[in-house]
């Protein structure tokens, strides 16, 4: 299984962190990478979301209607992307580590056998993605 990963420290409680994570109808406030295209849908295990995104700056969305697979509060948040022959879930964990400090952490695993044809077209830019969303991230909790 092919992955990706990115990880920062957030200087907040992962409470701050997981409110500005889990609330997908405020990503437009800070978020350049993921999009919710509906807020009526909320993030709830079995939950089909609608969400888009954005690999680089200013070009096309790429819409995607994700199967939400874990919802732990303060903790943890999955969901799987799929069309035949290639799965993408996305993890997003929260460490505490130490007071005030998380550790926010962003896998991405891969598989089917169309990986192969997609990922080296979309990997460089999906790790820039997952980076500039991690920023970003910190950024906008650290500031309030």
């Amino acid at each position: 299984m092919t992955s990706l990963y990115t990880e920062i420290v957030i200087n907040a409680p992962k409470q701050k962190v997981w409110q500005a994570l889990f609330q997908k109808e405020q990503w437009k406030h800070w978020n350049t990478f993921l999009y919710d295209r509906n807020s009526n849908v909320p993030f709830r295990q079995g939950n089909e979301v609608c969400l888009s995104l954005r690999r680089i700056p200013y070009e096309d969305e790429t819409e995607f209607e994700p199967l939400v697979i874990q919802v732990q509060p303060h903790v943890c948040l999955s969901w799987v992307s799929s069309i035949p022959g290639f799965r993408n879930e996305y993890v997003f964990e929260l460490q505490e580590i130490g007071v005030g400090r998380t550790q926010y952490i962003h896998k991405n695993y891969y598989s089917g056998f169309l990986t192969r044809v997609f990922l080296p077209f979309i990997r460089v830019d999906e790790q820039r993605g997952n980076q500039r969303m991690a920023r970003e991230l910190k950024r906008y909790v650290e500031s309030f």
